[in-house]
């Protein structure tokens, strides 16, 4: 799975996750609970038939900037500030108390000191310090003896973007020393933080990395090289210019990619993204008709969510759960997008959408544009998405599967070999078997049965491992098409 939990950009044009994060294999996630001023931490188990939480409150309140990050061990990383001190410890379950093991802490007053997202192996987690000349990475869990020392990059980084499996390439974006445009640079951690550049787009751009497949290479960037900030995206070590899709335009709203479909081995165009929609003031478009509406499918009040293809000309909109934690979902390798949300009544809760079918994206000669909340055809169901009525559905336990397409399948298909395998002869003796009868056709589901609109039981594969070439210097003219472009 690819997961990645990134909160809309702010002026600086910056991207900081949001309070949600989730385990790179999807296994656990962690958050922030309660109100007010009892806050705690809380693990969720997003692995099993259905998923739970489990509250892991220490001694007393945290304060609502703490971080939390996910191990795949189960194990929850917490980072408290007690100036100027950074004190990191692992939580975990034990019994009906909450196990704390001390890690140790960094003291550093010159600046910020956040947690990079989590590592693709799931056993180690990095803190990036950063200062006003240069920005340090630390190895905070995983290491033989507390926190480590492990890179230091001249000028200001922010961002932090895992490039391979093996967590070994890290893409900062980093603001020269005395101010400047920001460009991503990738940072080898295991030559000391060797920073090589990786996206150029223009000489005073401001071009940032957001998103990174290891399997097929996409990378979803912010830049203003085309006079303004758009979402663009290219192909880790390849020789095509950077396209901004007129597509992830979305009027006056902001649009953030928070997760991408693993397992698209070499085929970035087909690799499906999710976004996070952000409208302004607040509001959201409308939703998907449904004819018994549920608060699970109620559109919240601030962020909707988008699906995605390079190859496509289209981008999805879709109301999200109610209670959904905005800017938090992950993939699996099946095309289904996996919400997170927390409501009164579901406090843990995830809703799955499958990902559009290559076809229904557009044609080839479709003009390409911002597109518009799906909506459903007067005096009939909608063609594209068909939202399961949940009071109809048959749930296991917390697990709301929304969205489902008729018909669609839960794996993807599988390409037609290009060998061609000739028949066995049949020998002429054998007399010829007769037909069997022809199968009893079934009559069709009716619309509100929730067999005929619920997908199948997905399960997580294996990851693919692939090697990862060698970050590559993306270079050339801003090409504003949608489309594959040459070689």
């Amino acid at each position: 799975m690819t997961a990645c939990a990134i909160e809309t950009a702010p002026e600086d044009g910056a991207v900081r996750r949001c309070g949600f994060t989730i385990a790179a294999d999807g296994s656990y996630a962690a958050r922030l609970a309660g109100a007010g001023e009892a806050w705690f931490p809380e693990r969720w188990t997003l692995d099993g038939p259905e998923p739970y939480s489990v509250p892991l409150p220490a001694g007393q309140p945290e304060e609502p900037g703490t971080e939390l990050l996910p191990l795949a061990d189960g194990r929850v990383l917490i980072h408290r500030v007690v100036a100027p001190r950074h004190v990191f410890s692992l939580l975990y379950p034990t019994g009906p108390a909450t196990g704390e093991l001390p890690l140790g802490a960094v003291e550093f007053e010159a600046g910020p000191v956040t947690l990079l997202p989590p590592t693709p192996g799931g056993s180690a987690a990095y803190a990036l310090a950063v200062g006003p000349h240069s920005t340090s990475v630390w190895l905070v869990a995983g290491g033989a003896f507390g926190p480590e020392h492990v890179a230091e990059v001249r000028g200001r980084c922010t961002g932090g973007v895992w490039l391979d499996r093996t967590g070994r390439m890290l893409a900062l974006d980093r603001e020269a020393e005395g101010g400047g445009a920001v460009k991503s640079v990738a940072v080898d951690l295991e030559r000391g933080g060797e920073a090589t550049p990786l996206l150029q787009i223009a000489e005073r751009s401001n071009d940032r990395l957001l998103l990174a497949d290891p399997d097929s290479g996409l990378i979803v960037i912010r830049s203003d090289a085309p006079g303004e900030d758009r979402l663009g995206w290219g192909v880790l070590g390849s020789a095509r210019p950077v396209r901004f899709p007129e597509a992830l335009r979305v009027g006056d709203c902001t649009v953030t990619p928070f997760a991408a479909q693993p397992g698209q081995v070499l085929m970035p165009e087909s690799c499906a993204v999710a976004v996070r929609i952000d409208g302004p003031g607040g509001t959201s478009p409308a939703s998907t008709p449904s004819p018994t509406p549920s608060p699970a499918l109620a559109p919240s009040p601030a962020s909707w969510f988008g699906m995605w293809r390079p190859s496509g000309r289209r981008l999805h909109q879709l109301a999200a759960p109610a209670g959904w934690l905005p800017g938090a979902g992950l993939w699996t390798r099946e095309g289904v997008l996996r919400l997170p949300f927390a409501t009164g009544a579901v406090p843990c809760g995830v809703a799955e959408v499958c990902a559009p079918m290559l076809e229904e994206d557009g044609a080839a000669g479709e003009p390409s544009g911002p597109s518009e909340p799906e909506q459903a055809p007067e005096g009939g169901a909608a063609t594209a998405w068909k939202p399961v009525p949940l009071q109809q559905a048959p749930l296991m336990g917390r697990l709301h599967r929304v969205g489902t397409r008729p018909g669609a399948r839960s794996a993807p298909e599988t390409r037609a070999s290009s060998v061609t395998v000739a028949p066995p002869p049949v020998a002429p003796s054998v007399p010829p078997v007769p037909p069997s009868p022809a199968p009893t056709v079934m009559p069709p589901a009716a619309p509100e049965s929730a067999h005929a609109a619920a997908p199948a039981m997905v399960r997580t594969g294996v990851p693919v491992m692939v090697k990862v070439p060698a970050p590559t210097l993306l270079t050339g003219p801003v090409s504003p098409l949608n489309g594959p472009g040459p070689g």
